[in-house]
């Protein structure tokens, strides 16, 4: 178990300026464009391909770092550059993690390079777990699976909603019901390979903020695929399932649960990304504008609001990073450390780019200014891969042992 450290090593501080420099000179020139076009930035995601950025692995590569902080400096100093962009680059990772917490190693080693690509022919990859009627409440998920013994093969239908790179993907990841009587541990996920027949893409959403991050519906009418798309396998579900029937809890995890835990602190990571970056728009504004004579920051005012955000941000860093050093290590998350991050960093970006609009007064609320289309990416920081509110649940359940509603 390595030790927990506030000082990044050398290896870590390389690969942040590294990616600090990608952030501003390629993501940043082109935000506010692809924000407006509300497109994948396929150019910028294949610049990333061939800097080795956009790789399995250079992923691979952060997440398995011992230090634990590895993911967090990656994403914070992408989604510094920007959120939508930054997600368009890195939103195949929830697929990639889905595959990893559940696959096998044959499943890790087949899929895992295809969702991603190569730098001459960039793919992206979609993890589908939310439906029209179940966001929060992964129990109520009604897209079926239903095993054709005959053909080894199983059979999807449903729809499922708010998936990023849904419908453009080359590999789709898909939550699915095996047993509805079973509620959320009658669940398991499913890889979709490309070009599979039944597969479409629904209705593309036109979001708040995020622009450059694809996000739509997927269809399933009919979607046939082989039994080893199955992750885990067969076997390893059977034995969850007659677990679950037996009213065993041990020894199994949610399908989606289990990707959404190991991803929460990178969540969280991402959210101080666009915080810090909102916060040195106003720290910059309030030292350089001049209002009766003097910059704005001499007023106790100003100053005490960037007081607050810095702070703000440098707590959420610190829960993040020790619950990523947790994840590293194996570590129990017994007070729900996962979602303590995730909670006040999205909590956090929202405060600090909400402040930072607040410093710019009327220049804030203007496309001018970067710190508007922060705040507008902010807010989903506070809603997707679980909202605050169930994080606190989460939170509550873990620390108090009871089953609180």
């Amino acid at each position: 178990m390595s030790t927990f450290s506030l000082d990044p090593g050398p290896d870590q501080l390389a690969v942040r300026d590294w990616l600090h420099g990608f952030a501003a000179d390629v993501i940043r020139p082109a935000a506010a464009e692809w924000d407006e076009r509300e497109e994948t930035p396929w150019p910028i995601i294949q610049e990333a391909a061939k800097l080795g950025i956009y790789s399995l692995e250079f992923y691979a590569q952060q997440f398995f770092d011992p230090s634990g902080v590895g993911i967090p400096i990656a994403m914070e100093e992408l989604f510094w550059g920007d959120a939508g962009i930054g997600l368009a680059i890195t939103g195949t990772t929830l697929a990639a993690v889905a595959v990893l917490a559940n696959g096998t190693d044959e499943q890790i080693g087949t899929w895992a390079p295809q969702m991603f690509g190569t730098p001459e022919d960039v793919k992206v990859a979609a993890f589908c777990s939310s439906e029209p009627d179940a966001g929060s409440d992964v129990s109520a998920l009604r897209t079926r699976a239903v095993y054709d013994e005959a053909k080894d093969e199983w059979v999807l239908n449903g729809t499922k909603t708010w998936a990023t790179n849904g419908g453009i993907a080359h590999v789709h990841v898909v939550v699915a019901t095996v047993d509805p009587e079973l509620g959320a541990r009658g669940q398991a996920s499913f890889i979709v390979p490309p070009g599979t027949p039944g597969l479409a893409q629904g209705q593309k959403f036109k979001k708040h903020g995020i622009r450059a991050s694809h996000t739509a519906e997927v269809v399933l009418d009919g979607v046939r695929v082989p039994g080893h798309c199955l992750l885990g396998g067969k076997e390893k579900l059977d034995e969850r399932l007659a677990r679950a029937r037996e009213g065993v809890r041990k020894g199994g995890k949610n399908a989606a649960m289990a990707t959404f835990e190991a991803s929460r602190p990178a969540v969280g990571a991402q959210a101080i990304g666009i915080a810090r970056a909102a916060y040195e728009v106003a720290l910059d504004y309030a030292k350089t504008r001049v209002q009766f004579g003097r910059p704005i920051i001499d007023n106790q005012g100003v100053a005490f609001q960037l007081a607050d955000m810095k702070t703000r941000i440098d707590a959420a860093r610190l829960l993040v990073w020790r619950a990523s050093w947790m994840a590293v290590n194996n570590q129990p998350f017994t007070s729900a450390e996962g979602s303590m991050s995730k909670l006040y960093a999205g909590e956090t970006a929202k405060y600090v780019t909400s402040q930072a609009m607040q410093i710019l007064g009327g220049n804030g609320f203007t496309r001018e200014y970067p710190v508007e289309r922060m705040h507008r990416d902010s807010a989903i920081y506070t809603v997707f891969e679980g909202t605050s509110e169930i994080q606190r649940l989460v939170i509550a359940r873990a620390i108090s042992g009871m089953p609180i509603r």
